[in-house]
């Protein structure tokens, strides 16, 4: 089942981002097979990283509260909050899905 995860950082947290940043790539790399989409969210002028967004298939909500909690992001506490919902696509690449 999808889930989207949506992450806003701490504020002034940018050096925790940029410090765990290789890593955190590195766990999204050795979860590629379960992820759908993952990217950064940036602030109105796209400059700074505010938080994220990871839309995962896993099958069941403990799965994805411990992917969350093994994300070196999360480990250094750069989240000022983060969401879980299950997520249904409806569109893909400009494509409607069937549902």
């Amino acid at each position: 089942m999808p889930f989207a995860i949506y992450t806003k950082d701490r504020p002034g947290a940018q050096a925790v981002r940029a410090e765990h940043r290789a890593a955190h790539y590195q766990y999204l790399q050795a979860h590629c097979a379960q992820l759908i989409a993952s990217g950064g969210l940036q602030d109105e002028a796209g400059e700074v990283m505010i938080g994220g967004l990871i839309i995962i298939d896993l099958d069941t909500r403990a799965e994805v509260d411990r992917f969350v909690a093994g994300d070196p992001f999360t480990q250094a506490g750069l989240f000022e909050q983060l969401d879980v919902v299950p997520w249904k696509m409806a569109f893909f690449n400009g494509v409607r899905v069937a549902s």
